[in-house]
């Protein structure tokens, strides 16, 4: 068989082929449209899956990291709070002994170096009673009516460790 005839019996092949109808090339088209917006669809779900997972990790470090730095800021909290009552025999022994420097000098030391710790004492007397910064341990009559609610004594000092309550004021209330 030559080149010539082999080409001409390939043409009546193809010829002889049925050729897909009409119905079935737009059936083709839909399924590869289909496939598309399958395809589209899937990619707009990841998207958004991925979006979601990346907000929900930057939602994780920012929390994280204010923790970590009210944690370094507050970290000493505990010691500094089981040292106030020694703070405070410090302060009752100075009231009794005046000539005392040696116990001026250390409570003064004390004191500094707390107070470059966060520490900061409150000062609540004459001021109007807060709950949320005085523990009222008593209640006295008012010598005038303006002192109703007014701190007229401290019996403890209460401290404040970088701007938050560390411990409460326990106080006497004018009534």
């Amino acid at each position: 068989m030559s080149k010539q005839e082999h080409k001409e019996e390939e043409l009546l092949q193809e010829e002889e082929q049925p050729q897909p109808r009409a119905e079935e090339q737009s059936d083709h088209q839909e399924e590869g449209s289909t496939a598309g917006v399958e395809a589209e669809e899937k990619y707009a779900a990841l998207n958004d899956k991925y979006l979601r997972l990346y907000s929900e990790y930057e939602n994780y470090r920012k929390r994280t990291s204010i923790e970590k730095a009210d944690l370094l800021l507050n970290g000493g909290r505990e010691m500094i709070k089981a040292i106030l009552p020694v703070l405070d025999d410090f302060e009752r022994a100075l009231q009794h002994q005046d000539n005392e420097e040696g116990v001026k000098l250390i409570y003064t030391k004390l004191v500094k170096i707390l107070e470059q710790k966060g520490l900061k004492a409150m000062e609540v007397k004459g001021e109007k009673f807060d709950e949320s910064l005085h523990e009222a341990i008593t209640r006295i009559p008012a010598a005038e009516e303006g002192q109703k609610g007014i701190v007229v004594d401290v019996v403890e000092k209460g401290y404040y460790l970088n701007d938050k309550v560390l411990r409460y004021a326990k106080v006497v209330v004018a009534c």
